[in-house]
């Protein structure tokens, strides 16, 4: 039997309609994207303090009391409901630190606007970075006030949060002596609940692109 045009029409129809359904179901049950939390007995133990090794869930970023390139003292309650991004860096370095800044920078243009997501820079030698030498360094990368912290103080306190909070460095058993040295172009995620969300590295456009859109896909799953 010959088919008229109407029923060729209808069939077409049909068919959009199924397409569009499927399309529509497949959009709505594919799985989001989400970023992994990490705890320290997931992570490779040469960059896991020997303390916290075996700690399987809930790990979080410890309490701090510092002090940033203002002289104001910074907290961890200063951070609360904050998606930030932890490094750590002397102002005197000559190698990576400055590709790590530029990094930093185009970070900070990204979120200018977004109060949510900030930058957290800890000094490795705050017997040098003083507050007026942070605030300098700061002047020149053009950080912005509450954007951009540049954090000194208890050298002790600085290196147990990069082995025992962040897991940014190779843990070499230091204690945050005057002989003890950390250098490291780890960028670290944090969520707004203190946990480790992400490792990158601050030296790579590419890596910090990946950042980028990490903090997109975690804003998302913060918002469901």
């Amino acid at each position: 039997m010959k088919m008229r045009k109407s029923d060729w029409l209808k069939i077409g129809i049909v068919l959009v309609v199924f397409i569009i359904g499927l399309t529509f179901s497949y959009q709505i049950l594919k799985p989001k994207p989400r970023l992994p939390i990490y705890n320290p007995s997931e992570l490779d133990s040469r960059l896991v303090d020997e303390s916290v090794q075996r700690q399987g869930r809930g790990h979080r970023v410890l309490p701090f009391k510092l002090v940033n390139q203002f002289g104001d003292t910074i907290t961890e309650k200063n951070l609360e409901g904050k998606i930030y991004i932890a490094d750590f860096f002397f102002t005197t370095c000559p190698g990576i630190c400055k590709d790590m800044a530029i990094e930093k920078r185009r970070l900070q243009e990204v979120f200018k606007a977004d109060d949510v997501v900030v930058i957290v820079s800890h000094s490795v030698t705050p017997e040098m970075d003083s507050v007026p030498a942070m605030h300098e360094y700061g002047e020149m990368q053009g950080a912005i006030e509450g954007k951009w912290q540049l954090l000194t103080g208890d050298k002790p306190q600085i290196y147990k949060l990069a082995r025992q909070s962040y897991f940014a460095v190779m843990d070499e058993g230091g204690n945050g002596d005057e002989d003890d040295f950390i250098h490291t172009e780890n960028f670290v995620l944090v969520d707004p609940q203190k946990r480790i969300r992400g490792f990158y590295d601050g030296t790579s456009a590419e890596a910090v692109d990946k950042l980028i859109a990490d903090i997109a896909i975690l804003k998302a799953s913060l918002n469901e």
